[in-house]
């Protein structure tokens, strides 16, 4: 396994990362983007830090609430791995109850949270605490002085942030400096051979301001294994999600199988191979984020802190 820094600290993380949407019951639309219980989440965990995987991704809305967060701290206990051993990366803002302060990154609903992931996780403290999303309703200032607090409170060690476009990263990066606060680390995007939408703005973002890449569904939602051709039953057949250029995909796809048949592989283990050796700018270099898959991380500039084992 091949380990990486993230970001601009000295943390190093393993190329791949557990991402675990599908541990618990996920409600709504996202139904079928779940339903795995302790069980089938100690076997996941325990297979992905066996092939050397120190890093696992959830979220707080993850399987109905903070179901998927209880699973994989209870995975640690159940299997005996060390807590110092892994790197938890949790993510807040989401909506978790039905009251207005119930969502969002405000400083009210991110130091409740906070408390709430320690809980369910079984831990004292979160070494990545990424904002899922943006809360347009939240002053930029508000977010970041909320986050460094709870570096300094020593609940949290690193910050990042998902799905925000370049141009708010780069606001809230500076806003951080101005105020001398902890600035995001990494960045959790969607990107995958059939999804290439980050190579226009968030990847030479990164780039400038050297930060962690964290890619969630390089498979697609499981589009790049293939199964979808013929079409196979699945959860993209109920919620295609992420979206994907079709197109594309068609002429991808022959060529996947193409080179799996000729390595006796699978399709998605070449695609997952794609992406783990593709360098969107000519200086980066990768930390990415599997959705419900290995995930992977990513530093945007050519560096010599990798390490083996």
């Amino acid at each position: 396994m091949r380990y990486n820094t993230l970001g601009q600290t000295g943390l190093f993380v393993s190329q791949l990362c557990l991402g675990t949407m599908t541990f618990g019951v996920n409600p709504g639309r996202y139904a079928e983007a779940g339903g795995l219980l302790q069980a089938d989440a100690d076997a996941i965990v325990r297979r992905a830090v066996d092939a050397g995987i120190n890093f696992i991704d959830t979220a707080n809305v993850y399987g109905g609430g903070g179901g998927s967060e209880e699973i994989t701290g209870q995975a640690l206990k159940n299997l005996g791995i060390a807590r110092h051993d892994i790197v938890f990366a949790t993510k807040v803002e989401g909506t978790m109850g039905p009251g207005p302060n119930d969502g969002g990154a405000s400083r009210y609903h991110i130091m409740d949270q906070v408390k709430a992931s320690l809980k369910r996780l079984g831990t004292d403290h979160i070494d990545l605490y990424q904002l899922h999303g943006l809360d347009p309703a939240t002053p930029v200032e508000e977010m970041v002085r909320a986050l460094d607090d709870l570096v300094r409170q020593g609940h949290v060690r690193y910050v990042g942030v998902s799905n925000w476009a370049a141009w708010q990263i780069v606001e809230a990066l500076g806003v951080a400096e101005r105020i001398n606060a902890s600035r995001f680390q990494s960045v959790q995007s969607y990107y995958s051979l059939v999804g290439r939408d980050i190579e226009r703005e968030i990847v030479p973002m990164l780039d400038a301001k050297q930060l962690g890449l964290m890619v969630w569904s390089p498979l697609a939602g499981g589009y790049l294994s293939g199964k979808y051709r013929d079409s196979a039953e699945g959860r993209r057949k109920t919620i295609a999600f992420p979206p994907i250029d079709e197109a594309r995909g068609e002429k991808i796809l022959p060529v996947l199988e193409a080179i799996a048949t000729a390595h006796s592989v699978s399709m998605a283990t070449i695609a997952l191979a794609g992406s783990c050796t593709r360098r969107p700018s000519p200086r980066s270099s990768w930390v990415q984020n599997a959705w419900n898959s290995w995930t992977r991380t990513f530093r945007p500039r050519q560096s010599p802190f990798q390490r083996m084992t």
